[in-house]
């Protein structure tokens, strides 16, 4: 195992039709978007999570984890729970929560201030949020 610092981290933007995965680096901070993996009422291909791990081998895998502004779960943030527990339970992966709350705003506001409409596309601002996320998991 790598040690803290300099982990290759796996980050996923939970949702129930759609998935956004980026990929990061501890030691630099930073994060690039992969791609968004299509979710159905949000089970995704658990063949294509399967082929993200053996491509990267993330020594940590980071699950967004969705929350109300004030702090309280929703359906979504059970969901996104147990999105993380099956990551970890069939991969035997490292896993961890990291708090979500305005990243997809955020993702939308760089994205179109960088491209314009046509940067909005539902792929982009979910993989750009799983870079939101890793990189929140950076700093914090």
């Amino acid at each position: 195992m790598t040690e803290t610092g300099s982990r290759t981290v796996l980050g996923f933007d939970y949702g129930t039709r759609s998935i956004g995965v980026a990929i990061g680096q501890e030691i630099t901070g930073s994060a690039t978007p992969l791609k968004a993996l299509r979710a159905v009422d949000g089970i995704p291909d658990w063949n294509e999570i399967q082929k993200l791990l053996d491509e990267w081998k993330p020594d940590l895998v980071v699950v967004g984890l969705p929350l109300n502004m004030d702090g309280t779960e929703q359906e979504i943030t059970v969901r996104a729970r147990k999105f993380a527990r099956r990551i970890e339970g069939r991969f035997a992966a490292k896993v961890v929560m990291q708090d979500e709350r305005l990243t997809t705003t955020s993702a939308r506001e760089h994205l179109f201030a960088n491209g314009g409409y046509r940067a909005l596309k539902k792929g982009s601002i979910d993989s750009f949020s799983a870079v939101l996320i890793l990189e929140n998991f950076f700093e914090s």
